[in-house]
């Protein structure tokens, strides 16, 4: 493209044109032939002038180090001989002549003008006062009306210390700019003002079309009287000096001869200075109602004010500005999908091509295919190769399907701390009655069972307890690893005998620590190893903290399902900082065998088919028939229960998923730490006793979406993965400024003000 910059501040100066040396330099670099014809002197203030009867006189200039004032000027241009590098001119007038001259009288052996760039100009262009005097806006005014395409570019300052970095910056960020208004030019725009403001990191903001603000000056005159005796060495004043005193001798000798009176002057003689009360304007941009160019900059946000040739605001363009994108787009956005799981990925594949085939989205493997790092950018990816510094670093246009930190859900001891807590401070809550108080302890090997329970004193009186009473009168406890996952390690005891059994099935001999480090281990979020060669079980040294609840009987039994106990697996978004919606097509998952109370089994071995409900322990998972059900598709009628009790139950899934999410995000801050550019997709069980009370059993990140099978992978998780996007993605990515989107399977269960904005 072929650009001719003009300015109205004149050659490279530290002093009064410290940004258009850059601009041009970045320019060039994006391969882009730019010619530059400038004013020789500061020619703010002046719009859209010529000088008339002037005869214009072009000198040329060298430009020299970027940043410094080494430039130099010189009344002929180089030869051909001279050494390589681009000449500039200077003319000795306005921003608007230099346009002329520039367009019809030089360059012409580069070939056709493309684009007019006037600036970037020593402070902002906003609002209707600054504009309709600007230099800047005449010399793209006179490209407008010379039938080119035109840019007023200016740099919203807030010091006067040039710091090369953030103009750099912004002189990258403006030539994006330019080179997308370009591409995407609207029929109904003459010219575009750009307002850009200097700070750092402005590339990162949005960019947003505003219309201009009308303000005016309402403090009286922008011109300060001054003693003109103060300015003798002004030769119009030394003349009226002289004058004066001629005119004052010559009435003394009059005088002497004359009786006419010396006649008095009606008006005072003054000078003025230029001095307009700026304050008008920027008190004009506070005033303001948000939207404008002088607001959108004041808040640190570039400024793009699309206008007619006659000032007018170009009408029916608004909203924010995607870099590189088009315009006719209402989302577009660069994503990395790999989600490393086998049933999930395809469905997600399937879903993105969607709107690949609508060009909102191109798939790439990884941040550095992206053209530019402030690029809009999706990372639907396993955890552990989720780069969170990208996230950090650019929170307005980078997104991912995982908040940093979430131990306070997701770890069992941790989640039963977050409830009790939260019940502590809150004893009407709902989670009350709805999550059974764990207690955790820490064991490393089972000689050291004791100890621990010191700790757990509520369980080990509820064990000694247990010792004497009947059987079908004891308290029965399930133990559960703090952060194993799938089902692993999970058993039935109801005496501190049981329990030592349990943690010495799990030792491990020395003589295979050596063998066992060679084996193949799998890893969970925290790093903790499980043995996979040690079925169900964990290797206690590696594994420390446990937790103990009570076991929920009866359980809800439902007559078509033969009797098996279930558990209701519900699928929770959680986005931002916060908004939580709970899916409302939820998964039934059955055991395996026909339920039995722990005390009804023949030997103190405890069948966990008949009380394990995770699929994933089942020999044909799944896959077996009826062991996953839609919930909305169970029993309507069932023994002890009212009419519409899945409704119910819905209901309390909704409100404790929603004070669940609360306590952990208000009480446990350090453990929950939430992002505004981030989502994340959770599995929360709830079981269901036979009363119809659900309650809470645990808190699963990236959950095993395998469990829901083949038969509803689609209608269930495709569902599921759609209403997150419409949820989560599409208003994050959306162009136009506070977009929403709903969905009619998410229920929003929570909507908190946590304060962690960008």
């Amino acid at each position: 493209m072929h650009i001719l910059v003009t300015n109205d501040d004149g050659p490279p100066s530290n002093q009064s044109s410290p940004y258009v040396h850059s601009l041009v330099y970045f320019l060039e670099s994006a391969g882009h032939t730019v010619s530059v014809i400038l004013p020789n002197q500061q020619r703010s203030w002046i719009g859209k002038a010529h000088i008339v009867g002037a005869s214009v006189k072009p000198t040329y200039f060298r430009p020299g180090t970027l940043h410094q004032d080494d430039g130099t000027v010189h009344p002929l241009p180089r030869s051909s001989e001279d050494e390589d590098g681009d000449e500039w001119v200077l003319i000795d007038s306005t921003p608007a002549t230099c346009v002329q001259i520039g367009l019809y009288h030089y360059f012409q052996d580069r070939g056709p003008i493309d684009l007019v760039v006037s600036g970037p100009n020593y402070g902002r262009n906003t609002t209707a006062l600054f504009a309709l005097s600007s230099g800047t806006l005449g010399g793209a005014m006179e490209a407008a009306v010379s039938g080119k395409k035109a840019i007023a570019l200016s740099y919203a300052f807030s010091s006067r210390h040039h710091d090369p970095v953030v103009i750099a910056e912004a002189s990258k960020h403006s030539v994006r700019i330019i080179e997308y208004l370009h591409a995407n030019w609207d029929k109904a725009v003459d010219l575009y003002t750009v307002n850009v403001p200097l700070e750092p990191g402005m590339s990162k903001n949005k960019i947003l079309y505003t219309n201009m603000l009308d303000n005016r000056w309402s403090s009286g005159s922008c011109f300060e009287a001054t003693d003109a005796s103060a300015s003798g060495d002004e030769p119009g004043l030394q003349e009226q000096s002289l004058r004066e005193k001629s005119e004052g001798q010559l009435s003394e000798d009059s005088s002497q001869g004359s009786t006419v009176p010396k006649k008095k002057s009606l008006l005072q003689h003054k000078h003025f200075k230029w001095a307009p009360r700026l304050t008008d304007v920027y008190r004009s941009v506070e005033e303001s109602e948000p939207g404008n160019d002088g607001w959108t900059v004041k808040e640190g946000l570039t400024s793009v004010t699309p206008l007619k040739a006659n000032f007018m605001h170009a009408a029916g363009i608004q909203g924010e500005i995607t870099l590189g994108l088009k315009t006719n787009d209402n989302v577009d956005f660069y994503c990395i999908l790999n989600y490393e799981d086998k049933y999930v990925q395809p469905l997600l594949e399937e879903l993105f091509n969607v709107l690949v085939d609508k060009s909102r989205c191109t798939i790439i493997k990884s941040i550095a295919e992206l053209p530019d790092p402030s690029q809009r950018v999706l990372q639907y990816r396993a955890y552990e190769d989720i780069d969170f510094e990208h996230i950090m670093s650019h929170p307005l246009t980078s997104l991912t399907n995982s908040f940093v930190i979430r131990k306070a859900l997701i770890r069992k001891h941790y989640l039963s701390t977050t409830i009790a807590n939260w019940t502590s401070k809150y004893p009407e809550s709902i989670l009350k009655t709805h999550f059974k108080p764990a207690f955790d302890f820490e064991l490393d090997f089972a000689e050291f069972l004791d100890e621990a329970l010191l700790e757990a004193y509520e369980l080990r009186e509820s064990l000694e307890l247990n010792e004497t009473k009947p059987d079908d009168k004891k308290e029965w406890w399930i133990l559960k690893p703090g952060m194993s996952d799938r089902g692993q390690g999970i058993r039935l005891f109801n005496s501190e005998a049981q329990l030592q059994e349990i943690f010495e099935e799990w030792e491990v001999d020395e003589d295979t620590v050596d063998e066992d480090e060679n084996q193949d281990t799998t890893e969970d979020e925290s790093g903790s190893r499980l043995n996979p060669k040690n079925d169900q079980g964990v290797v206690t040294s590696q594994l420390r903290h446990f937790i103990a609840q009570p076991y929920i009987h009866p359980p809800l039994l439902l007559p078509s399902a033969s009797g098996r106990k279930f558990h209701i697996r519900a699928y929770v978004l959680a986005v931002g900082s916060l908004k939580v919606y709970v899916f409302r097509e939820m998964l039934a998952l059955f055991a395996e065998k026909t339920y039995k109370a722990p005390w009804e089994e023949e030997d103190d071995v405890r069948d966990l088919s008949r009380h394990l409900t995770n699929t994933c322990l089942q020999e044909n998972g799944s896959s077996a028939e009826g062991t996953v059900r839609r919930y909305w598709s169970l029993d309507d009628l069932v023994p002890g229960l009212e009419p519409g009790w899945k409704n119910t139950v819905f209901d309390q899934i909704c409100a404790v998923t929603g004070e669940t999410f609360e306590a952990a995000s208000r009480g446990m801050l350090v453990h929950f730490q939430t992002l505004p550019n981030a989502f994340e997709l959770f599995g929360l069980d709830y079981l269901i006793d036979s009363t119809g009370n659900a309650w809470l059993l645990e808190v699963n990140a990236f959950p095993d979406f395998g469990q829901t099978g083949e038969e509803l992978k689609r209608a269930v998780v495709g569902r599921l993965f759609e209403a997150t996007i419409n949820i989560a993605i599409t208003p994050f990515f959306a162009q136009t400024t506070g977009a929403t989107s709903e969905d009619p399977d998410m229920r929003l269960v929570a909507d908190l003000d946590l304060g962690r904005k960008v």
